[in-house]
This record gives C-alpha cells, sequence and structure tokens, in this order.
C-alpha cells in the first residue's frame, strides 16, 4: 500500500490539475507535492499524470484511480470527525436551588473558571434534592437543617432567614418597629418553604419572633424565590428571605431589614454541600469544594 503523502498529493492535484494549487491545499511547496505524485508513480509503475506545459492531465490510470481515492479521503475526514463529535466532555454538575444559584453562584461563575478552566460546568437548578445514583449531579447546594444522610454534609453558609421590604414601603406610612406590627402589612410567601417543615416560613419566624398578633397565612405566594425577592423590591410586602439571596439589594440599599438581628438568629438553618461519599475524591469535586470556601472566607474577609 502507497505511503497515504504520496495518495493525497495525487488526489488534491488531480482535483485541481495543479501542483501549485494542490501545495496551497496542503500547505507545502510545489516542488514537494511534484516529487511525492512522482514517487508514488514511481512505485506503482504506471503515470498518473500527462505533464503539458502549465498544465496536468489525468491518465486512464489517473481517471480511474480519482473517484476512489477522493471518497477514501472524505471516509478518513469523516472518522476523524467522529471521534472528536464524540470526546466526551467531563462536566461538573451542581444542583442548586434557584435562588441561591442565580443570586449567589452565577454571578461567581467566571472566578471558577478563572481558577480552574479544566472544569466545565453544569449548573441544575431545581428545588427538589439530588439523588445522586441516575441524575448525573456530582454535588449540591442545599438549604435546610442538613439532614441529608448517608452523603457528605458540610456546613457551608448561615442562612437564618429574616424580613426585607423595599424603602418604599416604609416611605409610604408602613410604621415596623417590632414583629407584630406585621399584621398591618402584606406577607409575600415562598410556596418552597410554606410546604416545608425543614426550613423556616412565616409560621416558623412569627412563632420564635413571639409575634402572637399576625396571622401568617394570608399573602401571594411564589413559585421561587427570585420572583419573591422581585414582591418585595416591587414594595408589595415584607418577604422572609436568606442574606445569601439579597445581599446584593441589602448592600445596595434596594431592599431593607426593617427589625434589627435579634430574632431568630442563631438556628440550625444553613446552606450545606451535599456529595456523595464516592465523590469525595473526584477531583473535579473536590475543586469545586475548596473554590466554595475560599469564595466564603474571601466574602468573610472583606466585610470586616
Amino acid at each position: 500500500m502507497p505511503a497515504l503523502n504520496g495518495l493525497r498529493a495525487f488526489e488534491v492535484s488531480a482535483r485541481h490539475l495543479s501542483f501549485s494549487k494542490a501545495a496551497e491545499e496542503l500547505h507545502v511547496t510545489p516542488a514537494a507535492i511534484s516529487q511525492q505524485v512522482r514517487s508514488l508513480e514511481q512505485q506503482l509503475g504506471i503515470a498518473l499524470f500527462h505533464r503539458r506545459v502549465r498544465a496536468l492531465e489525468l491518465t486512464e490510470a489517473g481517471k480511474a484511480a480519482l473517484p476512489h481515492l477522493a471518497d477514501g479521503f472524505h471516509r478518513l475526514q469523516a472518522g476523524v470527525d467522529a471521534m472528536q463529535l464524540a470526546r466526551e466532555v467531563d462536566y461538573l454538575t451542581v444542583s442548586v436551588a434557584p435562588s441561591i444559584g442565580a443570586r449567589w453562584l452565577v454571578p461567581r461563575l467566571e472566578r471558577l473558571r478563572d481558577a480552574h478552566p479544566e472544569i466545565e460546568i453544569r449548573i441544575d437548578a431545581k428545588d427538589g434534592l439530588a439523588n445522586f445514583t441516575n441524575d448525573g449531579v456530582d454535588i449540591a447546594i442545599r438549604y435546610g437543617l442538613g439532614n441529608y444522610h448517608p452523603h457528605v454534609v458540610e456546613s457551608m453558609l448561615a442562612a437564618d432567614a429574616f424580613p426585607v421590604c423595599s424603602p418604599a414601603l416604609l416611605e409610604a406610612g408602613a410604621s415596623l418597629t417590632c414583629p407584630n406590627d406585621l399584621a398591618n402589612v402584606t406577607l409575600l410567601h415562598s410556596i418552597w418553604t410554606d410546604e416545608s417543615d425543614s426550613v423556616p416560613g412565616w409560621r416558623m419566624w412569627l412563632k420564635a419572633a413571639g409575634a402572637t398578633k399576625v396571622d401568617p397565612e394570608p399573602g401571594p405566594r411564589f413559585g421561587n424565590d427570585n420572583m419573591l425577592v422581585e414582591a418585595a423590591l416591587a414594595g408589595q410586602g415584607v418577604a422572609l428571605i436568606t442574606h445569601a439571596v439579597v445581599a446584593r439589594e441589602l448592600e445596595s440599599g434596594k431592599l431593607v431589614r426593617p427589625f434589627p438581628p435579634a430574632v431568630f438568629e442563631e438556628t440550625a438553618f444553613c446552606y450545606y454541600l451535599v456529595y456523595p461519599e464516592r465523590h469525595r475524591s473526584t477531583p473535579k469535586v473536590i475543586a469545586f469544594r475548596d473554590w466554595i470556601f475560599k469564595e466564603i472566607a474571601d466574602d468573610a474577609h472583606s466585610s470586616r
């Protein structure tokens, strides 16, 4: 079987009927193309071109061979393309609730890419718990009491819920000096917290705050915390939310805390990193975990 270089030089030259154009396509010199074709002819013992002045013509042997060789190189290229397309990308799949994902994790992802360009991340934003068995999730960020055993569970961020509202609500005349004053404003509810005993909703917070004059049930309900925050920003009422979700709005003054941070503060509610024991030694999980804790440490240092 002749060398592929010689066969390729012939196929390209035959398509163009020019050694010069073949040289341009293959990024070599015309002399190199001419030599490869001549070596091929010598090996086969047959002429493939009639070399005319400033022109090439295929011999009968060249005409017979060209379609087969053209098809062969096309198939070779298709095979190489298939190998490249079939290359698996080793994603790191992170399961995270939409609110903390959109408002805390996503704004930081550029720093993750800078620190670990080898990691391709996939965000699986949903409130449901990951099972790590058939959902492809590598690691999860969850909010609650940390009851996620037998998985590895690491406390990530303190996440005590507290009321927030727009300054416009207070400027419009709402008087919020103590938790019982919440009886005079609209309470904004998150459906998922109302339906779960593992995260604090209004009933739990009002009981802990001793606000016996407030009915915890009335008020609009929202399917996720992002809509809840938008309603609070619009001055539609008071939302119960965690600091990580509204940190930027509190810092900018778009939202305020109407009560001092003395009510319902030190609790077991946290954001947790959760992952299976079998992922403990996975490099991409280790890298993501270490990066998360560095982000939290940097935030704590900058807030001092």
